[in-house]
């Protein structure tokens, strides 16, 4: 039978016919099907290329007798199983070694080129071995998505403020220095800022004022709120309680026997003359209404001043009073 046409060689037949489709030995069906010359086959069998028979014969396994099983040893090396097989470590030498001088376009050499790592065939499992082990370090992942900023906790001040501040309304400026990110993004700068906080007529204590964002900022932060928390004064004569004010009248015990008048003042500067006509005792309570805060909510109303008795005792009496007391005091 004659020779058929000519095929490339890029064609690489089944390995389960192991060249011996006519009854051929692998190295007798090779000396064969290369004394033919390049580029024809034997039509009685397969071609092989004779580095591939090679590796088959001596490094990747052998035909094992007879029975024409394969066997095969396996490397922990990628580039040494590659080796045993084909019979260099070089995987382009099978396409381009045995042709170098036949190309239609020379100048061209495998053995030339530089494989980078990413670009190698084997570079994946030289980085994490079979297996899935690691066999040399790692490069650290880099993060999908950047990370999210997070804002600084709220920069807490207290704010005081007097009852008159509290009755009128007021606005209070605060100096704070902070650090803010300069135009590209990076460094930082020192500056100063004043923050204006308006008083409201009537806010409790404990009323907090809020600037949000007002804090120190970074690359890596939000800066925080600035939290101003109103707290009262102390306060020469009045204390508060809610939207009421307190006030404590010392009278001396003559006074709170026979009966008098005290002058109360007001949390506006006005004097309210209060008459005491019966007995007071200490802890008598007297309430005048609509002198006290304004209502947070409803500035228009006012909540009471609460007028608190407190009695002085002398500290040492004559005889001639304490007889006189004795007569006319009664005795419950």
């Amino acid at each position: 039978m004659g020779d058929a046409e000519a095929e490339p060689w890029g064609r690489v037949p089944r390995p389960a016919v192991c060249g011996r489709r006519a009854g051929y030995s692998c190295p007798e069906w090779r000396r064969r099907s290369w004394s033919q010359g390049r580029g024809q086959r034997l039509s009685d069998g397969p071609r092989w290329h004779p580095q591939l028979l090679t590796g088959l014969k001596t490094g990747g396994g052998s035909s094992g007798g007879s029975s024409g099983s394969f066997h095969y040893t396996f490397h922990g090396d990628p580039h040494a199983t590659f080796a045993s097989f084909f019979g260099g470590s070089n995987p382009f030498d099978i396409f381009f070694a045995s042709s170098r001088s036949t190309r239609p376009f020379s100048g061209f050499d495998p053995d030339d080129m530089d494989v980078d790592e990413d670009e190698d065939p084997f570079g994946a499992f030289g980085r994490f071995g079979f297996n899935g082990l690691s066999r040399g370090p790692r490069r650290a992942p880099e993060p999908l998505y950047p990370r999210r900023k997070v804002q600084d906790p709220p920069v807490v001040h207290e704010l005081r403020v007097s009852l008159e501040e509290i009755y009128h309304g007021s606005t209070k400026r605060m100096k704070i220095t902070r650090r803010r990110l300069n135009p590209d993004g990076r460094t930082v700068r020192t500056e100063d800022k004043i923050l204006h906080i308006v008083i409201k007529r009537g806010w409790k204590e404990g009323t907090k004022i809020t600037f949000p964002k007002e804090g120190d900022a970074t690359p890596d932060n939000i800066p925080a709120d600035i939290v101003f928390v109103l707290k009262d004064k102390p306060h020469a004569h009045f204390r508060r309680d809610g939207t009421n004010v307190l006030y404590s009248a010392l009278i001396s015990l003559k006074e709170a026997l026979c009966g008098c008048t005290v002058n109360i003042p007001t949390i506006d500067g006005r004097v309210i003359p209060l008459p005491c006509n019966d007995v007071i005792k200490p802890g008598t309570v007297k309430r005048l209404r609509g002198e006290g805060l304004p209502f947070p909510k409803v500035p228009t109303q006012r909540g009471d001043l609460i007028v608190e008795f407190k009695v002085r005792f002398p500290d040492r009496l004559t005889p001639q009073t304490r007889q006189i007391l004795k007569q006319h005091l009664p005795c419950s």
